[in-house]
């Protein structure tokens, strides 16, 4: 990216405690394509969802915490808008009921809507379908300073096809090394391609779920369909474990978040989202040097 910084600059953390707590919760080293993943497979099942590492204090200080950060992170969103030499692309990806609308709300919703956009993924269309898998996702990434949040992403197509069997293990393979490809070509040029996974745990998801079929304000969000999902619970962790290790790259890496707290869910996300702004060296566009000394009359 020229005139931009690295990538290895920008996913990381300045403050040592931060960084520490930052890499707890990604899949390892980052896997080069075509030089094998390093050491041992990453398993989401050595991350307890429960668990909160970016804990400020209690849940009242956790709360006052994310109200902070989103001043912050408001006053960043508008320099990097008015910078204009990246463009910001947040995955938010989880099983049902992980929480990726609550973070939208949470994280961005102080954010400019003229700069931040959210896009939500259903099933493709068939026109969509007539298209390679890709295609529809490459429409909606973000333009220069811009800030654009995907609720699912492109993951969905190495997550459902394989576990319903609708792609074989080499097609699964090749998807992977595809979706490697292309986040690599946006990081290349000038794209911040930030990766959430929110990972709950199966209990939790249970209560969850229950939850949307006590409130009738929440039935719309519910489907019978997330139930049948639910029974494939086991098959979906193994397609997320495959995906974390194959896609967990230099230019594009993962962060688990543990999102059993809701609260701390949008704390850890704000947090790294931060530091991420931070990184980036951002500033205003010189101004017209004809202005100087103007007075409006």
């Amino acid at each position: 990216m020229p005139d931009t910084v690295s990538p290895a600059t920008i996913f990381s953390a300045r403050d040592k405690t931060t960084a520490q707590r930052w890499a707890r919760w990604q899949p390892g080293t980052a896997h080069v394509p075509g030089q094998g993943a390093a050491g041992k497979a990453f398993s989401l099942e050595s991350l307890d969802p429960g668990d909160k590492p970016f804990a400020a204090g209690n849940k009242s200080e956790d709360k006052a915490a994310v109200e902070a950060l989103a001043v912050e992170l408001d006053a960043l969103q508008n320099l990097f808008y008015a910078d204009k030499r990246y463009k910001l692309l947040v995955v938010l990806q989880g099983t049902d009921t992980s929480g990726k609308d609550g973070t939208i709300r949470g994280v961005f919703g102080r954010m400019s809507a003229l700069g931040v956009h959210a896009v939500g993924w259903k099933a493709p269309t068939e026109a969509e379908r007539a298209r390679d898998y890709l295609w529809r996702i490459h429409q909606q990434v973000p333009q220069a300073g811009d800030i654009t949040v995907f609720n699912r992403s492109h993951y969905e197509d190495v997550l459902v096809p394989l576990v319903n069997g609708w792609i074989t293990p080499a097609q699964h393979q090749q998807r992977l090394a595809h979706i490697n490809d292309f986040e690599r070509m946006l990081s290349e040029t000038g794209t911040i391609v930030l990766k959430f996974l929110l990972h709950i745990g199966f209990d939790e998801q249970r209560e969850r779920l229950q939850e949307r079929l006590d409130d009738p304000a929440k039935h719309w969000k519910f489907s019978m369909g997330d139930i049948e999902v639910r029974k494939q619970w086991a098959d979906y962790r193994g397609a997320y474990d495959t995906l974390l290790n194959a896609t967990h790259t230099p230019w594009a890496p993962w962060t688990i978040v543990p999102a059993n707290s809701k609260t701390h869910r949008n704390l850890m996300i704000a947090t790294v989202l931060r530091e991420v702004l931070q990184n980036l060296d951002l500033r205003y566009p010189p101004g017209d040097p004809l202005l100087a000394g103007f007075k409006v009359k």
